[in-house]
Protein backbone atom coordinates (compact mmCIF):
# COMPACT_ATOMS: atom_id res chain seq x y z
CA UNK A 1 0.00 0.00 0.00
CA UNK A 2 1.43 3.27 -1.09
CA UNK A 3 1.44 5.45 2.18
CA UNK A 4 2.89 8.69 1.11
CA UNK A 5 3.71 10.42 -2.41
CA UNK A 6 5.74 12.94 -3.59
CA UNK A 7 5.31 14.51 -6.56
CA UNK A 8 7.78 17.24 -8.58
CA UNK A 9 8.07 19.04 -5.32
CA UNK A 10 9.67 22.64 -5.55
CA UNK A 11 11.23 24.90 -2.47
CA UNK A 12 12.71 28.00 -3.39
CA UNK A 13 14.41 30.73 -1.17
CA UNK A 14 15.44 33.54 -3.48
CA UNK A 15 18.05 32.29 -5.95
CA UNK A 16 18.64 29.57 -3.82
CA UNK A 17 17.32 26.16 -4.89
CA UNK A 18 16.34 24.04 -2.03
CA UNK A 19 14.20 21.30 -3.52
CA UNK A 20 14.36 20.81 -6.92
CA UNK A 21 11.69 19.37 -8.53
CA UNK A 22 11.65 15.90 -6.68
CA UNK A 23 9.71 12.56 -6.90
CA UNK A 24 9.45 9.77 -4.83
CA UNK A 25 7.04 7.15 -2.85
CA UNK A 26 7.06 4.88 0.28
CA UNK A 27 4.48 2.23 1.09
CA UNK A 28 3.70 1.34 4.48
CA UNK A 29 6.22 -0.65 6.28
CA UNK A 30 9.57 0.77 4.82
CA UNK A 31 11.87 2.36 6.18
CA UNK A 32 13.23 4.93 3.14
CA UNK A 33 16.59 6.47 3.63
CA UNK A 34 16.53 10.75 2.45
CA UNK A 35 20.89 10.43 1.81
CA UNK A 36 22.88 13.29 1.18
CA UNK A 37 25.42 15.78 2.43
CA UNK A 38 24.77 19.03 4.72
CA UNK A 39 22.72 21.45 2.19
CA UNK A 40 21.24 18.62 -0.09
CA UNK A 41 17.58 19.46 0.55
CA UNK A 42 16.90 16.84 3.03
CA UNK A 43 15.69 19.48 5.73
CA UNK A 44 13.53 21.14 3.77
CA UNK A 45 11.63 18.51 2.08
CA UNK A 46 11.08 17.03 5.21
CA UNK A 47 9.69 20.05 6.61
CA UNK A 48 6.93 20.13 3.70
CA UNK A 49 6.14 16.59 4.42
CA UNK A 50 5.65 17.71 7.88
CA UNK A 51 3.26 20.51 6.36
CA UNK A 52 5.88 22.71 8.77
CA UNK A 53 6.59 24.86 5.50
CA UNK A 54 4.59 25.17 2.05
CA UNK A 55 6.12 23.76 -1.38
CA UNK A 56 6.39 26.33 -4.34
CA UNK A 57 4.99 23.90 -6.40
CA UNK A 58 4.38 19.97 -6.62
CA UNK A 59 1.78 17.52 -4.82
CA UNK A 60 2.02 15.65 -1.43
CA UNK A 61 -0.43 13.19 -1.27
CA UNK A 62 -0.63 11.01 1.93
CA UNK A 63 -3.35 7.88 1.66
CA UNK A 64 -4.42 9.48 -1.43
CA UNK A 65 -5.10 12.83 0.57
CA UNK A 66 -3.31 16.40 -0.85
CA UNK A 67 -1.55 17.20 2.89
CA UNK A 68 -0.38 20.70 1.27
CA UNK A 69 -4.12 21.58 0.78
CA UNK A 70 -5.13 19.95 4.17
CA UNK A 71 -2.39 19.43 6.59
CA UNK A 72 -4.11 17.58 8.84
CA UNK A 73 -5.01 14.69 6.84
CA UNK A 74 -1.59 13.36 7.89
CA UNK A 75 -0.63 15.58 10.93
CA UNK A 76 -2.82 12.93 13.36
CA UNK A 77 -0.66 10.01 12.24
CA UNK A 78 2.70 11.83 11.86
CA UNK A 79 5.26 11.66 14.40
CA UNK A 80 8.54 13.88 13.80
CA UNK A 81 11.71 14.00 15.33
CA UNK A 82 13.62 17.19 14.19
CA UNK A 83 17.31 17.47 14.41
CA UNK A 84 17.35 20.21 17.21
CA UNK A 85 16.33 19.15 20.53
CA UNK A 86 12.78 20.10 21.42
CA UNK A 87 13.16 19.77 25.11
CA UNK A 88 12.80 21.81 28.51
CA UNK A 89 15.81 21.74 30.23
CA UNK A 90 14.49 22.46 33.21
CA UNK A 91 11.33 20.07 33.38
CA UNK A 92 12.30 16.12 34.17
CA UNK A 93 12.23 13.54 31.57
CA UNK A 94 8.37 12.62 32.86
CA UNK A 95 7.15 16.30 32.53
CA UNK A 96 8.53 16.63 28.92
CA UNK A 97 6.84 13.41 28.08
CA UNK A 98 3.40 14.48 29.91
CA UNK A 99 3.75 17.98 27.93
CA UNK A 100 4.10 16.75 24.85
CA UNK A 101 1.61 13.74 25.09
CA UNK A 102 -1.10 16.32 26.13
CA UNK A 103 -0.08 17.94 22.89
CA UNK A 104 -1.49 15.23 20.81
CA UNK A 105 -4.23 15.13 22.61
CA UNK A 106 -3.23 12.49 25.40
CA UNK A 107 -4.56 12.36 29.16
CA UNK A 108 -5.45 10.36 32.16
CA UNK A 109 -4.19 6.47 32.08
CA UNK A 110 -3.93 6.59 28.58
CA UNK A 111 -1.02 9.20 29.20
CA UNK A 112 0.59 7.04 31.38
CA UNK A 113 0.63 4.03 30.04
CA UNK A 114 2.01 5.45 26.64
CA UNK A 115 4.69 7.18 28.73
CA UNK A 116 5.61 3.79 30.39
CA UNK A 117 5.66 2.45 27.28
CA UNK A 118 7.73 5.04 25.17
CA UNK A 119 10.41 5.11 27.84
CA UNK A 120 10.73 1.25 27.66
CA UNK A 121 11.18 1.89 23.73
CA UNK A 122 14.24 4.45 23.95
CA UNK A 123 15.44 3.52 27.69
CA UNK A 124 15.48 6.10 29.56
CA UNK A 125 12.66 4.53 32.38
CA UNK A 126 14.95 5.03 35.45
CA UNK A 127 16.17 8.77 34.17
CA UNK A 128 12.66 9.97 33.92
CA UNK A 129 12.64 11.64 37.50
CA UNK A 130 15.71 13.92 36.40
CA UNK A 131 15.81 16.88 34.74
CA UNK A 132 16.96 16.78 31.38
CA UNK A 133 19.52 19.13 31.88
CA UNK A 134 21.15 16.32 33.63
CA UNK A 135 21.09 13.91 30.46
CA UNK A 136 24.15 12.70 28.47
CA UNK A 137 23.29 14.36 24.66
CA UNK A 138 22.36 11.05 23.74
CA UNK A 139 20.16 10.32 26.36
CA UNK A 140 18.40 13.70 25.22
CA UNK A 141 18.29 12.74 21.50
CA UNK A 142 16.43 9.54 23.00
CA UNK A 143 13.53 11.41 24.85
CA UNK A 144 13.16 13.88 21.69
CA UNK A 145 12.43 10.51 19.56
CA UNK A 146 10.35 9.53 22.72
CA UNK A 147 7.71 12.45 22.41
CA UNK A 148 7.44 11.87 18.95
CA UNK A 149 5.88 8.08 19.79
CA UNK A 150 3.29 8.98 22.31
CA UNK A 151 0.62 9.20 20.52
CA UNK A 152 1.51 5.82 17.97
CA UNK A 153 1.83 7.64 14.97
CA UNK A 154 1.86 5.42 11.61
CA UNK A 155 4.45 7.86 9.82
CA UNK A 156 7.68 8.48 11.81
CA UNK A 157 9.79 11.32 9.96
CA UNK A 158 12.78 11.41 11.83
CA UNK A 159 15.61 14.37 10.54
CA UNK A 160 19.67 13.25 11.61
CA UNK A 161 18.31 12.30 15.31
CA UNK A 162 22.18 10.72 15.60
CA UNK A 163 23.37 14.26 15.52
CA UNK A 164 26.65 14.81 17.52
CA UNK A 165 26.52 12.09 20.27
CA UNK A 166 28.61 8.97 21.06
CA UNK A 167 28.76 5.60 18.83
CA UNK A 168 26.58 3.73 21.68
CA UNK A 169 23.98 6.20 21.44
CA UNK A 170 23.70 6.17 17.95
CA UNK A 171 23.46 2.03 17.86
CA UNK A 172 20.78 2.21 20.04
CA UNK A 173 18.51 4.95 17.97
CA UNK A 174 19.27 2.91 15.37
CA UNK A 175 17.91 -0.42 16.52
CA UNK A 176 15.12 1.51 17.98
CA UNK A 177 14.14 2.69 14.54
CA UNK A 178 14.63 -1.42 13.49
CA UNK A 179 12.29 -2.05 16.21
CA UNK A 180 9.73 0.21 14.96
CA UNK A 181 9.15 -0.70 12.01
CA UNK A 182 9.13 -4.58 13.10
CA UNK A 183 5.99 -3.59 14.86
CA UNK A 184 4.59 -1.89 11.38
CA UNK A 185 5.89 1.72 11.84
CA UNK A 186 6.61 3.46 8.93
CA UNK A 187 9.88 5.27 8.69
CA UNK A 188 11.54 8.50 6.51
CA UNK A 189 14.96 8.81 7.80
CA UNK A 190 17.51 11.61 7.01
CA UNK A 191 20.97 11.04 7.31
CA UNK A 192 24.48 11.91 6.14
CA UNK A 193 26.14 9.11 7.43
CA UNK A 194 26.16 6.12 4.89
CA UNK A 195 26.92 3.34 7.60
CA UNK A 196 23.27 5.01 9.19
CA UNK A 197 21.84 4.53 5.71
CA UNK A 198 23.13 1.33 5.05
CA UNK A 199 21.88 -0.29 8.63
CA UNK A 200 18.42 0.56 8.92
CA UNK A 201 17.09 1.41 5.60
CA UNK A 202 15.31 -0.72 2.87
CA UNK A 203 14.96 1.92 0.12
CA UNK A 204 17.04 5.15 -0.14
CA UNK A 205 16.66 8.15 -1.75
CA UNK A 206 19.99 9.74 -2.47
CA UNK A 207 20.00 13.87 -2.64
CA UNK A 208 22.24 16.50 -3.58
CA UNK A 209 21.79 19.99 -4.30
CA UNK A 210 17.96 19.82 -4.05
CA UNK A 211 17.98 17.15 -6.14
CA UNK A 212 17.13 13.35 -6.20
CA UNK A 213 19.71 11.66 -8.05
CA UNK A 214 19.11 7.99 -7.35
CA UNK A 215 15.69 6.62 -5.75
CA UNK A 216 15.62 2.50 -4.86
CA UNK A 217 16.61 -0.39 -2.85
CA UNK A 218 20.02 -0.62 -1.60
CA UNK A 219 20.14 -3.57 -4.11
CA UNK A 220 18.88 -1.17 -6.63
CA UNK A 221 21.64 1.25 -6.12
CA UNK A 222 24.77 -0.83 -6.04
CA UNK A 223 23.27 -2.26 -9.33
CA UNK A 224 23.76 0.74 -10.74
CA UNK A 225 27.44 0.41 -10.84
CA UNK A 226 27.78 -3.23 -10.73
CA UNK A 227 31.46 -3.04 -12.88
CA UNK A 228 32.96 -0.68 -10.29
CA UNK A 229 35.16 -1.39 -6.95
CA UNK A 230 37.19 0.66 -4.81
CA UNK A 231 40.82 -0.16 -3.88
CA UNK A 232 42.13 1.36 -0.84
CA UNK A 233 46.08 1.29 -0.91
CA UNK A 234 48.08 2.40 2.05
CA UNK A 235 51.35 3.67 1.28
CA UNK A 236 54.42 5.60 3.04
CA UNK A 237 53.52 8.67 1.17
CA UNK A 238 50.92 10.48 -1.29
CA UNK A 239 51.74 13.07 -3.62
CA UNK A 240 50.50 14.76 -6.47
CA UNK A 241 51.58 13.00 -9.44
CA UNK A 242 51.26 9.42 -7.90
CA UNK A 243 47.45 10.51 -7.83
CA UNK A 244 47.54 12.23 -11.44
CA UNK A 245 49.51 9.07 -12.86
CA UNK A 246 47.06 6.43 -11.36
CA UNK A 247 44.25 8.87 -12.48
CA UNK A 248 45.68 8.63 -15.94
CA UNK A 249 44.80 4.90 -16.12
CA UNK A 250 41.58 4.22 -18.90
CA UNK A 251 39.74 2.10 -16.29
CA UNK A 252 40.15 4.48 -12.83
CA UNK A 253 36.86 6.74 -12.70
CA UNK A 254 38.20 8.44 -9.35
CA UNK A 255 41.29 8.82 -7.58
CA UNK A 256 41.63 10.69 -4.09
CA UNK A 257 43.47 10.42 -1.02
CA UNK A 258 42.83 10.27 2.86
CA UNK A 259 46.46 10.61 5.17
CA UNK A 260 48.46 7.86 3.53
CA UNK A 261 46.02 5.90 1.78
CA UNK A 262 44.84 6.33 -2.00
CA UNK A 263 41.57 5.53 -2.40
CA UNK A 264 40.65 4.62 -6.16
CA UNK A 265 37.57 3.59 -7.60
CA UNK A 266 37.95 1.26 -11.04
CA UNK A 267 36.01 -0.22 -13.76
CA UNK A 268 37.68 -3.40 -14.31
CA UNK A 269 39.36 -4.73 -11.28
CA UNK A 270 41.90 -7.64 -12.24
CA UNK A 271 42.95 -5.09 -15.34
CA UNK A 272 43.26 -2.43 -13.66
CA UNK A 273 44.63 -3.13 -10.36
CA UNK A 274 47.42 -4.44 -12.23
CA UNK A 275 48.19 -1.32 -13.79
CA UNK A 276 48.39 0.72 -10.71
CA UNK A 277 50.81 -1.60 -9.07
CA UNK A 278 52.76 -1.03 -11.91
CA UNK A 279 52.50 2.63 -11.29
CA UNK A 280 53.37 2.17 -7.47
CA UNK A 281 56.25 0.11 -8.15
CA UNK A 282 57.67 2.72 -10.91
CA UNK A 283 57.58 5.39 -8.42
CA UNK A 284 58.92 3.33 -5.72
CA UNK A 285 56.49 4.58 -2.95
CA UNK A 286 55.96 1.70 -0.21
CA UNK A 287 53.10 -0.19 -0.09
CA UNK A 288 51.82 -1.05 3.47
CA UNK A 289 48.57 -3.04 2.31
CA UNK A 290 45.89 -3.34 -0.30
CA UNK A 291 42.12 -3.80 0.10
CA UNK A 292 39.56 -4.14 -2.92
CA UNK A 293 35.59 -3.36 -1.48
CA UNK A 294 32.60 -4.76 -3.13
CA UNK A 295 30.49 -1.51 -4.53
CA UNK A 296 28.53 0.13 -2.10
CA UNK A 297 26.20 3.01 -1.16
CA UNK A 298 29.10 5.29 -0.84
CA UNK A 299 30.30 3.95 -3.93
CA UNK A 300 27.50 4.90 -5.72
CA UNK A 301 27.08 8.35 -4.06
CA UNK A 302 30.48 8.97 -5.31
CA UNK A 303 30.37 7.54 -8.55
CA UNK A 304 26.92 9.68 -9.33
CA UNK A 305 28.62 13.24 -7.50
CA UNK A 306 32.25 12.53 -8.17
CA UNK A 307 32.81 13.27 -4.09
CA UNK A 308 32.84 11.96 -1.49
CA UNK A 309 29.15 12.02 0.90
CA UNK A 310 31.02 14.83 3.69
CA UNK A 311 32.99 16.95 1.86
Amino acid sequence: MQLLNVSHLKKYFKDIKAVDDISFSIEKGEILGLLGPNGAGKSTTISMLSTLIKPDDGVITYKGKDIVKSPQAIQGSLGYVPQEIALYPNLTGRENLEFWGRAYGLKGNKLKKQIKKVSGIIGITDRLKDKVSQYSGGMQRRLNIGAALLHEPELIIMDEPTVGIDPQSRKHILDTVLELNKEGMTVIYTSHYMEEVEYICNKVCIMDNGKIIANGTKKDLVNLIDDKKRILIKVDSVNDALLKDIGNIEEVTDVSSEENTVIVTVSNGKATFKRIIEVLNNTEIGIRSIDINEPNLETVFLHLTGKALRD
